[in-house]
């Protein structure tokens, strides 16, 4: 008789846990933010730990229907902490709904398998926060690969 009491509870938890990320999350906003992006030009496969090349792709998605906001730095970090490259000389305005994107190639590994991207924004008033992520791809004969990294705020404006 307990049996299919705690049966049902079991799958009842389990229906709550696997729905959790699917229900929807309050909206957040903030005036800017400094934002870590990780990305990896290559990972490694295999016994012999052979590099494995990605392309990267840093996209900025400004998920604000009404606002635009403005990127004010984007800068590339190798796996030692040395700036490889600042992808802005002026400040960016991306319009609400929209996205800039900054490329990699496969071929260039000078960020190492710890690079990042630091990318700081500013929206002038709260605005909704905007989608950075990283999507890494590479293709070698029939084999592929491909993932998103998430960026994450590391300093947030006043």
């Amino acid at each position: 008789m307990r049996t299919p009491l705690f049966r049902m509870t079991l799958t009842i938890l389990a229906i709550i846990a696997l729905a959790m990320p699917a229900m929807a999350r309050t909206l957040d906003m903030s005036s800017g933010q400094k934002v870590y992006v990780p990305v990896y030009s290559h990972v490694y496969q295999g016994p012999k730990n052979r590099p494995y090349n990605l392309s990267a792709l840093l996209s900025i998605r400004n998920v604000d229907a009404k606002n635009t906001i403005t990127v004010t730095a984007i800068k590339y970090y190798n796996d030692n902490g040395e700036m490889v490259k600042n992808y802005l000389d002026t400040p960016i305005a991306i319009p609400p709904m929209g996205t800039r994107e900054v490329f990699i190639p496969e071929r260039d590994r000078k960020g190492g398998s710890g690079a990042n991207f630091t990318v700081r924004w500013e929206g002038g008033t709260k605005v909704s926060v905007p989608i950075i992520q990283a999507v890494m791809i590479g293709t070698a004969s029939t084999q592929g690969i491909s993932f998103v990294c998430d960026g994450v705020v590391i300093e947030e404006n006043d």
